[in-house]
């Protein structure tokens, strides 16, 4: 018994301590930063609280009816009268008419946050263009001529819109720390807003299952003071480098002697690919694989080498290149910033 109640004790705490470790996680809807994600939380902890008391509201009539119950059958003679006006009055209060009252005061505030979510003539700063693949991120910059992947930059104190689509099957775009969830579907396009003043990286994903590697699906969202973000966007702008030297310029022609340049672009060179994400600032990124790796050179050589067993099942083939020419490979690809 004693090592029952321990063990008990013990899976209790560890409990606990994956609820406060989730709600100070970075995937916390209680932890928001964004207009979108504050009234998300409001909501949730309206409803908390509201269910709370239900909860213990419940608790107290059952204990009433329990301890009521008992003293009844010490009485040899049965109680056989019909419940009290009062009783019946009770009974409709407490089973009808406050569960409509506190579920449409529920739904109204559900409605409201929705209404608030999704405002129907919101004016957009900014729009950004956001495709979901097997299984990565494909954002656009429409208006400024700039393509990147897993990465979505924004100023900080702007209206932004993302158009939602897909390439492939139905996924969803969550940053929990932003905003709310949207399903990016094949022919349609969703749109969601995201507003933020505290500049800072949030971690996004996909919510929706949509395969293998759903799980690897991830994305960051990067706010940035204005001044910031149109330095990026610059710099974003920009074609690739030339090569400065014999190893990335040997690095440059390996890749683009090979089938790289069938899957993947780099802006100011004949690789025009569009199945993968754009190379063109690759080393500016900091993962691989839609946040299944630091974009490290080792990190990056293992995926171009045998990309299957960083993220298994993704579309991306092994290369096959002998060492010399992948060390200038990597040289190459450190230079596209």
């Amino acid at each position: 018994m004693n090592i029952d109640r321990k063990r008990s004790r013990f899976l209790l705490w560890i409990f606990l301590l994956l609820i406060v470790t989730a709600c100070d996680a970075e995937t916390s809807v209680l932890n928001p930063h964004g207009e979108g994600a504050e009234h998300i939380a409001n909501l949730l902890i309206f409803m908390l609280i509201v269910g709370a008391v239900v909860y213990l509201q419940v608790i107290i009539l059952f204990l009433i009816a329990l301890f009521r119950r008992r003293a009844a059958t010490t009485n040899d003679t049965p109680d056989t009268k019909p419940p009290s006006r009062n009783a019946q009055l009770f009974i409709i209060a407490n089973g009808i008419a406050l569960p409509i009252i506190i579920l449409t005061i529920v739904f109204g505030f559900n409605l409201v946050t929705l209404a608030e979510l999704s405002p129907a003539n919101a004016s957009a700063d900014l729009t950004i263009e956001v495709i979901g693949h097997r299984w990565w991120w494909e954002v656009r910059y429409p208006d400024h001529s700039v393509v990147t992947a897993n990465e979505i930059y924004i100023p900080t104190g702007a209206q932004v819109e993302l158009r939602l689509t897909s390439a492939d099957v139905i996924h969803s775009l969550w940053v929990p720390a932003l905003n709310g969830k949207a399903d990016l579907i094949p022919g349609r396009s969703n749109r969601m807003y995201l507003y933020t003043d505290e500049a800072g990286d949030y971690l996004g994903m996909c919510a929706e299952l949509c395969g293998i590697q759903h799980a690897k699906m991830q994305f960051r969202v990067i706010a940035q003071p204005p001044e910031d973000f149109e330095q990026w966007l610059e710099q974003q702008r920009q074609p690739a480098p030339s090569p400065q030297d014999e190893v990335t310029l040997r690095g440059q022609q390996i890749f683009l002697g090979s089938a790289c340049v069938y899957c993947h672009t780099v802006r100011g060179t004949n690789a025009s690919g569009v199945i993968g994400p754009d190379l063109t600032h690759i080393a500016s990124r900091d993962t691989i694989g839609a946040g299944a790796v630091p974009n490290t050179l080792g990190n990056l050589a293992g995926w171009i080498i045998d990309p299957q067993s960083i993220k298994p099942g993704n579309l991306m083939p092994p290369m096959y290149i002998e060492g010399d020419d992948l060390q200038a490979l990597l040289a190459y690809l450190e230079t596209l910033r």
